[in-house]
């Protein structure tokens, strides 16, 4: 699969994506597309470092429990929906999937995965490529793909029922749904750790790292109180026909990993 050369990278964002009223419920904002897309254009560069260190290394660890998750077979097609900056994308080519597709609908992360997969071994290139699109609307034909992923992603999308509807017309029967999102600790002091970290810790010290004018770690802790629950997130992919729903939670319920199934077999 040929991978177009990457785009010169922009600088961030020159002011904030997110006000503090906007942050009360980011998910109700009408112009919450654009925002998002402002933000991870202006953190792009930064990413993976702070995905690394403010995950203590956990984010690659949860990745591989997803790919585990997802089943991978030598003859699947896997799309990787918001895909960022290719770390999921890329470990389900090196999990032996006959054909990889990233798609994110941000540029700027998009050239940093091309970038980082043409560091990479050319077997690996040549099953991996990446697209930009947008995950409630994706260039895909129905029921071709074998795997779909989506790692911290789902919350970030305008609708997400929509983007549900998507992953499961794109799906061949017998399909794997795989989504990786953040969750709230059901153990007390797991959670008051967590909260304190997310935050008051994590903003200032990801700002630092990245840069940042976006309000992009503001958004994040915000984005994660104000989303749909475990079980409300289970629900929603059982209303959009997915069966063998499953959520397992990671890292003492830091995230969860949640599965389903298309039915037809």
């Amino acid at each position: 699969m040929s991978n177009e050369k990457p785009s010169p990278m922009t600088a961030p964002a020159a002011h904030p994506s997110w006000t503090s009223t906007e942050l009360t419920d980011p998910h109700r904002h009408a112009d919450k597309s654009d925002k998002v897309r402002r933000m991870f254009a202006a953190i792009a560069r930064r990413y993976d470092l702070n995905n690394r260190l403010h995950s203590l290394w956990q984010d690659q660890a949860w990745r591989r429990f997803a790919v585990r998750r997802a089943g991978v077979r030598a003859t699947d097609v896997v799309l990787d929906a918001a895909c960022g900056t290719g770390d999921l994308t890329i470990a389900m080519a090196r999990a032996g999937a006959a054909r990889v597709i990233g798609l994110d609908f941000t540029a700027e992360m998009l050239d940093v995965a091309r970038a980082k997969l043409a560091r990479l071994p050319e077997p690996i290139r040549a099953r991996t490529g990446y697209i930009q699109g947008d995950a409630m609307d994706l260039p895909i034909d129905a029921a071709s793909v074998d795997v779909v992923s989506i790692a911290f992603g789902i919350r970030n999308v305008a609708d997400p029922a929509r983007a549900v509807a998507e992953f499961r017309r794109v799906l061949r029967p017998g399909g794997r749904l795989v989504i990786l999102e953040f969750d709230t600790p059901r153990i007390a002091p797991v959670r008051w750790f967590n909260d304190f970290y997310c935050r008051r810790l994590m903003p200032i010290t990801a700002t630092l790292i990245s840069g940042d004018r976006s309000g992009a770690y503001r958004y994040l802790p915000r984005s994660v109180e104000t989303f749909m629950s475990r079980g409300e997130l289970c629900a929603l992919l059982r209303a959009a026909g997915f069966s063998e729903v499953s959520a397992r939670p990671l890292s003492l319920g830091i995230c969860a990993c949640y599965r389903g199934v298309a039915p037809g077999l």
